[in-house]
């Protein structure tokens, strides 16, 4: 049914583990409310996601790399009156505040990267429907072993790579994320491979990769490939599918041939989806379905064959004297100079332009500003030219690739990146 880091996990043995699990959330299913899960071993949670989604149980799957304290914090935050803690016996939270009365539901907590990080609630009947959308809309990975290196819980490893693989009646491999070679040599002996994870370790693996050989399929998520990344994955994997989607919405749209990184998907059939007519006039992805609109506060357009492109985020457009710039644009072409190896791009306050782009980068060798600045012009319109820019040891990506533009920008202005000289 399922293997977890070369263990072979078989029906009969998930069907008891589910059943302890069942037991033990026996109590949430007959008088409601939320409990939380943090376990180190992947069965166990797994485990008592099947069974939440079998009883009608409102879960919140908690990170395994979380602390004790920690993984207890979040789970009173988001109203939990019960955490399971690498096992089947409960600990209370008398302190949790109380729950709203709800259908039972998966919970998420948002990426924060672009606020405060906050509890999402989604219901297993809608969780059903994108699984069911999923698997219609995207026939493309059929007879795929789904190869889940993410954390299975997040909706991205979970519903997308083990309740989807499940559905096509595959075995999901789940594997540790620690190390990319052993993930290349055991993608090496899977048939029909398709990776989930996520775009940094993607890239990662690829550059590992000895000359000549290429990933069968991997699926990319998360944020878009800068140009560079996007150029090194696409030489080295056969079929590469992108999804786009968000922690209210879940997947919204899949792209199942990737050919341009901003082409994020069409969008699933259970879902309608608004955006900009064209490239100079894009606007914000909103998402209408059985649960309402969701605005992803994503900017976007709709090609006429139904392929949707991402532009960039609302709140990372700089706005520099009335003039929007787009800081994917800009760090495509930064990390398109020699040397460079990644770089983010944002908006510093300006007193005569309001704002002004700014640029964190990384490089193999100290860049002088000055050959930074002539690479730009070449490139870029002046009100898109970095105003600054800052070398440092490496940027602060998190581990599914993306960066808070606004928690960089905060840095800089409290002047806590150290610069290189060149």
């Amino acid at each position: 049914m399922i293997e977890i880091d070369e263990r072979s996990i078989p029906q009969s043995r998930m069907e008891e583990v589910v059943a302890q699990a069942a037991q033990a959330l026996a109590p949430d299913a007959a008088r409601g409310g939320r409990v939380a899960v943090r376990s180190r071993d992947a069965e166990t949670v797994l485990a008592f996601v099947l069974a939440a989604r079998r009883h009608g149980v409102t879960l919140l799957p908690v990170h395994p790399g979380l602390p004790d304290e920690g993984a207890r914090r979040l789970a009173e935050r988001a109203g939990c009156a019960r955490l399971f803690l690498d096992g089947f016996e409960p600990l209370p939270l008398p302190d949790a505040p109380p729950a709203p009365m709800e259908e039972p539901a998966l919970l998420q907590m948002s990426s924060g990267t672009t606020g405060e990080p906050k509890c999402i609630a989604r219901s297993w009947r809608s969780i059903d429907r994108e699984i069911e959308a999923y698997v219609a809309a995207f026939p493309e990975a059929d007879g795929m072993t789904p190869v889940v290196a993410c954390p299975v819980t997040h909706s991205y490893g979970l519903i997308c790579g083990v309740l989807v693989g499940l559905r096509r009646g595959r075995v999901p491999v789940i594997l540790d994320t620690t190390n990319p070679r052993h993930l290349i040599r055991r993608l090496r002996g899977i048939e029909r491979p398709v990776l989930y994870t996520s775009p940094a370790l993607l890239h990662t693996v690829c550059r590992l990769l000895p000359p000549g050989e290429r990933i069968h399929a991997a699926m990319t998520s998360g944020t878009i490939l800068p140009a560079p990344w996007f150029a090194a994955i696409r030489d080295r994997v056969t079929h590469l599918f992108q999804q786009y989607g968000c922690s209210e919405a879940g997947c919204i749209a899949i792209n199942p041939d990737l050919r341009e990184a901003a082409h994020i998907g069409r969008p699933l059939p259970h879902h309608a989806v608004s955006a900009g007519t064209s490239a100079g006039e894009p606007a914000e992805i909103v998402v209408a379905g059985a649960e309402g609109a969701v605005r992803t506060a994503d900017l976007g357009w709709l090609r006429e064959d139904g392929m949707l492109v991402f532009v960039s985020r609302i709140d990372d457009t700089i706005n520099v004297s009335g003039l929007n710039v787009y800081p994917g644009e800009v760090e495509d072409v930064m990390m398109a100079m020699p040397g460079i190896t990644d770089a983010v791009a944002f908006a510093r306050p300006d007193a005569f332009s309001g704002e002004r782009v700014a640029l964190l980068f990384t490089a193999g060798e100290a860049v002088a500003p000055r050959d930074l600045q002539d690479w730009a012009r070449r490139w870029l319109a002046g009100y898109q030219v970095p105003g600054d820019a800052v070398q440092v040891d490496a940027l602060p990506r998190q581990a599914n690739g993306k960066i808070s533009r606004r928690a960089v920008a905060q840095a800089y202005r409290e002047g806590r990146f150290e610069r290189m000289s060149a």
